[in-house]
């Protein structure tokens, strides 16, 4: 099917393909839950480099970004390594798009920066946000993965870029150099649709009012096959009902 955005039509058959291959299992209760899913799209996107060098660098739009308008977003970058560095740094940052190089740590921590970084920087004033990729290995690979907008907060674009080129604007900034970049984003969110919740179920004969949840997301990003995330996954809560019943 390729990949399986949320509310995509691609997710919409995979969701009918998987109750094809439950019911051909045998198991209980198959059937489809109304959902609905926001229905994002990414469209067209950029990021160039235009000071101190033009050079177009890896990026992908965080899933639930707004977009930049027709006419992309120019401007002077401000390059900072933390929440508290751009709050320490806030007179700095009015008109400008803020670039986190955050330390890898680890996910669970290095994440905040994407899921909240566009709001922290609005904050101070800033028009857009590139986040270094949260992942401790890059081979030049930006990474997608969702964000969320704070209530009350204006809403700025984001977007992941490389490691590699998040470490290489951290040194044009450490030498002193003017660094501007165009950002360009057709993201957009166009409300929510429907979708469909995959249940099957296998009720136990000495506790059956019990209730054991195995889950895992079956919708993927739309720049992938989603093969690990979340099909595996899918795919083991699946084969864990199917091999309780044989």
């Amino acid at each position: 099917f390729g990949h399986r955005l949320a509310g995509s039509l691609t997710m919409q058959r995979a969701v009918e393909s998987m109750l094809q291959v439950m019911k051909a299992d045998g198991l209980e209760n198959v059937h489809g839950e109304a959902a609905l899913v926001p229905n994002w799209i990414r469209g067209l996107e950029s990021v160039t480099l235009l000071e101190p060098r033009v050079q177009e660098m890896a990026m992908l739009g965080l899933g639930m970004s707004v977009g930049t308008g027709r006419n992309g977003i120019t401007a002077d970058v401000l390059v900072v390594h933390s929440f508290d560095e751009l709050r320490n740094r806030s007179s700095e940052a009015k008109g400008k798009i803020v670039v986190y190089n955050q330390d890898w740590v680890s996910y669970g921590v290095s994440v905040q920066y994407r899921g909240s970084g566009a709001s922290e920087a609005a904050k101070v004033g800033a028009i857009a946000a590139l986040v270094r990729s949260v992942t401790p290995f890059s081979i030049d690979s930006p990474h997608t993965g969702t964000m969320e907008y704070e209530d009350g907060v204006e809403k700025i674009p984001t977007a992941c870029i490389t490691v590699e080129d998040a470490q290489m604007l951290a040194r044009m900034a450490a030498r002193g150099s003017k660094i501007s970049i165009r950002l360009h984003m057709d993201a957009a969110l166009n409300g929510e649709v429907e979708s469909k919740n995959t249940i099957a179920e296998i009720k136990g004969s000495t506790y059956p009012d019990q209730v054991v949840l195995v889950s895992g997301h079956l919708d993927s990003w739309d720049v992938g096959q989603g093969a690990m995330d979340d099909g595996g996954g899918a795919f083991i809560s699946w084969q864990a009902l199917s091999a309780v019943h044989a």
